[in-house]
């Protein structure tokens, strides 16, 4: 009879770490490999983990290769029994690869070139990176083992060169990021590649922010029957450790973590959560500051802020003109006071006072229009970038993505800031997760969910004033948008063809302000910014949206 496979030990090492931040991001590769338990037999980082993911234009200077190099030979130093399994940047010659090293006993014993390089969305990578040829085969306890990176999973060619060379497991090492509709693709693709290839897979991603890009971790085991035998939790770093004995059939984990898929609301509120957190705790920010004007998008932005930096990190400022209603003032000052974020009240109306006879010899004559008010966005945004800059805080903008989309928003007023939460979030989705975290826990005003939504700047204003109803203008936005339709196939939908093409119009006649917008975090799979690239300056006129009223 065949002697059985020995049982195998592998720790994922699901790490939260910064772009260029070689030596730090070093320390928390070997503070793992300390860490980790006794029987490990391997430990998988991140993919590019060394450098941290994407690095993009620092691959082009040649001291940051050097510093990688350093870095590398580094943990070779201290390595020993057990196997680590580490992502880099790897020069060789005038090339440069997305690399995996295998390292133990201070040596590097085998290095895999990443061979399916994304260039899509957000992924610039054959940019820098030339593509491996090669499979990454080794033996470890007895057992064939391969290696991957990332992109090569969702190609099923590199899962099936694995097993054709031989291997029972496949360890991919990722640098995956998160978008609403991303962990169930994910596990549905990795299952396929399993069952395909008749392989058990060791998945290990990423966790955190790195600019509009967040890393949800969801690190898992699958085994060769496609069944999911390990899940690591969302959005949190950790080492997680799997005893595999391979039997007969499939291996039997310990412990084991069944994955659970979350509500929406929860995965994309986690997801803004360690956006804001990273970027204002990576950029050294001194906590956030924000202007809550008693609406929907500044009352959730307050939440974000207060969930992920903690009441003392945030400040509010009410700032009223004589256009603001006192409901909006009293609903700002109750959501400041349940959350224990300290607030003042700074009325805008001397400085809108100010500008208008400033200005009043040249709008003589003209009647009042959007230039008075986006002085008054404009004036808060002076307001809170001053406060900023006193008080080292980030000022987080509070606008959503349809206002983005159609241009709802002032430039140099409420689109001032450093950075913007709500940026891939539709108003839709606003008034969903507001909802969501008030069955939690009453932390928003409900009058603030019901009153119908206002940029008060002018007397009785309302949104619907200028936009179609929310309801309407989302899915259009979504078609046009994120699933690149056409007017013509979203009227078939059943939308008005008029609204369709004003809607359009308003999104590609927009584009110069998002170009001057702050990031903010990544939720879709179509995100203004890195997902979504068009020119300003363009004649291109879709579809029939040209001969529209």
């Amino acid at each position: 009879m065949q002697a059985m496979p020995p049982k195998i030990s592998v720790t994922i090492a699901q790490l939260n770490l910064t772009v260029g931040a070689i030596a730090d991001n070093t320390d928390q590769i070997i503070d793992a490999l300390c860490r980790a338990p006794a029987e490990t037999d391997i430990i998988l980082f991140p993919e590019l983990c060394v450098s941290a993911y994407p690095p993009e234009d620092l691959l082009l200077r040649p001291a940051f290769h050097e510093a990688v190099e350093a870095a590398i030979a580094r943990i070779v130093d201290l390595s020993g029994e057990v196997y680590l399994l580490i992502g880099h940047p790897r020069r060789q010659g005038k090339r440069l690869y997305n690399a995996a090293s295998l390292i133990h006993r201070q040596r590097i014993i085998h290095t895999y070139h990443k061979q399916n390089l994304p260039n899509y969305g957000v992924f610039d990578e054959k940019r820098y990176f030339e593509a491996g040829d090669r499979p990454g085969l080794f033996e470890i306890n007895g057992w064939r083992a391969a290696i991957s990176i990332c992109e090569d999973i969702w190609v099923a060619d590199t899962a099936r060169q694995a097993a054709a060379g031989g291997a029972q497991i496949l360890f991919n090492i990722n640098a995956s990021p998160y978008d609403k509709n991303k962990l169930a693709a994910r596990e549905r693709m990795i299952a396929e590649r399993a069952r395909a290839a008749r392989l058990h897979i060791v998945y290990a991603n990423l966790v955190g922010g790195q600019d509009e890009l967040v890393f949800d971790g969801n690190s898992m085991v699958v085994d060769n029957h496609g069944e999911t035998v390990f899940h690591a939790p969302a959005f949190e770093p950790g080492l997680f450790t799997v005893r595999l004995d391979m039997g007969p059939e499939r291996p039997a984990p310990a412990p084991a973590r069944p994955a659970q898929e979350p509500e929406p609301e929860q995965s994309i509120y986690s997801a803004l959560l360690t956006g804001v957190e990273d970027y204002i705790t990576k950029n050294r920010f001194n906590g956030a500051v924000i202007g809550l004007s008693g609406g929907i998008d500044s009352a959730l932005t307050l939440c974000v802020a207060v969930d992920a930096l903690g009441a003392d990190n945030v400040e509010a400022v009410i700032m009223p003109s004589r256009f603001t209603a006192a409901m909006s003032i009293e609903d700002a000052r109750r959501q400041a006071e349940a959350l224990n974020v300290r607030h003042e009240i700074i009325s805008i109306q001397p400085a809108f006072d100010t500008f208008l006879a400033l200005l009043g010899p040249r709008f003589a004559g003209l009647p009042a229009d959007t230039a008075e008010e986006n002085i008054q966005a404009r004036c808060r945004g002076l307001i809170l970038m001053a406060l900023s800059n006193k008080t080292g805080g980030l000022v987080l903008t509070t606008g959503n993505k349809s206002e983005l989309a159609v241009g709802y928003a002032t430039l140099y007023g409420d689109m001032a800031g450093g950075f913007a939460p709500l940026k891939d979030i539709w108003k839709t989705m606003v008034y969903r997760l507001a909802r969501w975290l008030n069955r939690r826990h009453m932390v928003i005003p409900e009058r603030v969910l019901t009153r119908p939504p206002s940029a008060e700047l002018r007397p009785d204003q309302l949104d619907q004033d200028s936009l179609p109803d929310y309801a309407e203008l989302d899915p259009i936005l979504e078609l046009y948008i994120e699933q690149d339709a056409p007017p013509e196939a979203i009227i078939k939908r059943g939308f008005n063809a008029e609204t369709v093409c004003r809607v359009v119009r308003l999104v590609d006649k927009s584009e110069y302000k998002r170009r001057q917008g702050a990031p903010g975090v990544r939720i879709t799979e179509r995100a203004f910014g890195r997902d979504r690239r068009y020119p300003i300056t363009s004649g291109y006129v879709e579809g029939n949206a040209r001969e529209a009223p």
